[in-house]
């Protein structure tokens, strides 16, 4: 398939492009973005009138005189949208001289015509479509009052200088052979879209069976919308970030179990559609029954609270969906329960005495991996709710493993600006406890207040000292009593997932301040760990030792009993080596 191979090569100016085009089931759905759309609409504006070829437009004639577009409907959309815009806004009284439809995306003409934000949703071309709408609005509005002159220049240049290469192939070429020698290697096409193309093509070429390509279609954008449900994805992803296909993943774990697992740490371009392929073209329905199935396991696995949590927690720790889908195969649904419940058990490798010995700086990771068990665990345990943990603001990165009560727990950074904001902070800490002497708080505030004038005024001069001493003494006051060499402040008793992340100042704060900033973010409806959450407002504590404003010795007793409750049924017996 070479150049010969078309039976009419010819360039043509944009306006001079009409018909109805059809847009076939094999190729991608419009992706184009901001990036895209913006480069289109600055390299035909910065060419001012020169000619200006875009890439070639691939079609072939249909029987009822549409053309089957096989290359080029993202630009060709792109296009349309731009002539529809102006003929909207009033700035020009034709729109584009063709139409587009999309095989798999009923109603796709009309959105084109008339992109919503109602309607946007409905599918993910939809939603590309409209947004590609609204950044060539921005385009236009970026040239203010002169939008109607630049309107004027930009449907000159597209009837006079802007040009496509257009290739009629003839009838009889294979159009998804065609359409793939021309994107693979050029366009980032990924490896679903291949994927989906060769599924739909090979499900209509079935002699003898019906034709389920366009069953398999709905499919495939149900999964994908599924798969982007942000709870979803991050539980069994371990991700937060987005990516171009998410159904991708359901591919990839097929391609893997078929024997082509790649070497190394990357997966070569296209890999996953080369592996998948003979499988796909000797029976693409026994194929897409395979990828039902694992869809029907990950959205099985997200509705039993008890799988969703436990699976949750092993891919937060690194296990892949694959290696999850090989632990679950044959199993019973008790079976798989017992299955999880071992591997979490070999990821911890830990006894009773060895969690309750567990300190930041020397296991910080073991910490915060039973620490998250605790709070996975709890939730899970609460029978009369529908509630999750999270594994969407994990992923993110929102929670790290912090002091509960930072009374020289880590190297403050001698940043002005860092004193400042902590002197503020257990300012207004002291101002809330009322069972503070009275004269020692105005004192201490006072102390803080003389610091806090002396840096905005930016007389800093031995500040250093000064703020020093006075940490000294605020810690001194919001502690219940100095932290002995048996108590250290490092311990997994004085752990917590908290959200202080670079706050330096919060980080190294006091449980007052520290527990005002949780209730805060409660207040503002924020996710906050359930563990996090019990442990500032004294919910492990017995009420006839709670002290609210203060962590003190039998808050982290009570706290460290909660936490080897929590993630028992996990530890290996006393006296197992680890």
């Amino acid at each position: 398939m070479s150049l010969a191979d078309v039976a009419v090569l010819e360039p043509k100016v944009v306006g001079d492009v009409t018909g109805a085009f059809y847009v076939p089931a094999y190729q991608r759905g419009f992706r184009w973005g901001k990036e895209e759309v913006e480069r289109l609409l600055g390299d035909i504006w910065e060419n001012k009138g020169r000619p200006y070829y875009l890439q070639p437009i691939v079609v072939k004639a249909m029987p009822d005189g549409r053309w089957e577009l096989i290359d080029g409907q993202q630009r060709l959309t792109t296009l349309y949208l731009i002539f529809q815009f102006m003929r909207d806004q009033g700035l020009q009284s034709a729109g584009a001289g063709y139409t587009l439809e999309y095989e798999t995306r009923p109603g796709s003409q009309d959105f084109l015509r008339a992109p919503n934000e109602e309607q946007r949703d409905v599918n993910i071309d939809f939603h590309h479509i409209y947004f590609a709408y609204k950044h060539i609005q921005e385009w236009f509005e970026n040239h203010g009052h002169r939008k109607q002159w630049a309107a004027n220049k930009l449907y000159n240049y597209l009837f006079e200088s802007v040009k496509v290469i257009w290739y009629e192939v003839p009838l009889g070429l294979d159009s998804i052979a065609l359409f793939t020698r021309l994107n693979v290697g050029r366009i980032p096409l990924t490896d679903a879209e291949l994927v989906k193309a060769l599924v739909l093509a090979k499900s209509r070429e079935r002699a003898g069976f019906a034709d389920k390509s366009e069953q398999i279609a709905a499919q495939w954008d149900a999964f994908e919308r599924e798969l982007r449900i942000p709870e979803v994805w991050s539980f069994i992803t371990g991700k937060y970030e987005y990516e171009a296909t998410h159904i991708e993943l359901l591919l990839d774990t097929i391609a893997d179990r078929s024997g082509g697992r790649p070497m190394g740490r990357h997966r070569p371009r296209y890999f996953t559609f080369e592996t998948l392929r003979p499988e796909i073209e000797k029976d693409p329905q026994d194929f897409w029954d395979e990828v039902v199935g694992l869809h029907s396991l990950i959205i099985g696995w997200y509705e039993d609270r008890d799988v969703f949590h436990k699976v949750g927690y092993l891919v937060a720790l690194g296990d892949s969906f694959p290696a999850l889908v090989e632990l679950a195969s044959g199993q019973t649904q008790r079976g798989l329960h017992d299955s999880l419940d071992v591997r979490i058990s070999e990821r911890l490798i830990l006894t009773r005495e060895e969690v309750a010995d567990l300190e930041y700086e020397a296991n910080g990771r073991k910490c915060a991996e039973v620490l998250l068990l605790m709070n996975v665990e709890t939730v899970r345990q609460r029978s009369d709710t529908s509630e999750r943990y999270s594994f969407r603001s994990h992923a993110r990165g929102a929670w790290s493993l912090e002091h509960i009560h930072a009374q020289n727990a880590k190297e403050m950074k001698r940043d002005e600006k860092i004193w400042a904001e902590w002197l503020i902070l257990h300012r207004e800490a002291l101002n809330g406890i009322h069972d503070l002497e009275l004269g020692f708080r105005a004192e201490l505030t006072a102390e803080i207040d003389a610091v806090l004038a002396a840096i905005a005024d930016a007389k800093t001069h031995g500040i250093g000292s000064t703020f020093d001493s006075i940490k000294v003494k605020v810690e001194a006051a919001l502690s219940m009593s100095a932290w002995s060499a048996d108590d250290s402040v490092h311990s997994i008793a004085n752990l917590a997932l908290l959200a202080s992340g670079d706050n330096s100042a919060l980080s190294n704060s006091t449980f007052e301040v520290k527990r005002r900033a949780i209730l805060q973010r409660d207040k503002e409806g924020s996710y906050i760990p359930a563990c996090t959450r019990n442990v500032f407002l004294k919910y492990y504590t017995e009420s006839a030792a709670q002290q609210i404003h203060y962590w003190g010795v039998a808050d982290r007793d009570a706290y460290l009993r909660e936490i080897l409750a929590a993630v028992n049924p996990y530890l290996l017996p006393a006296g197992v080596l680890a």
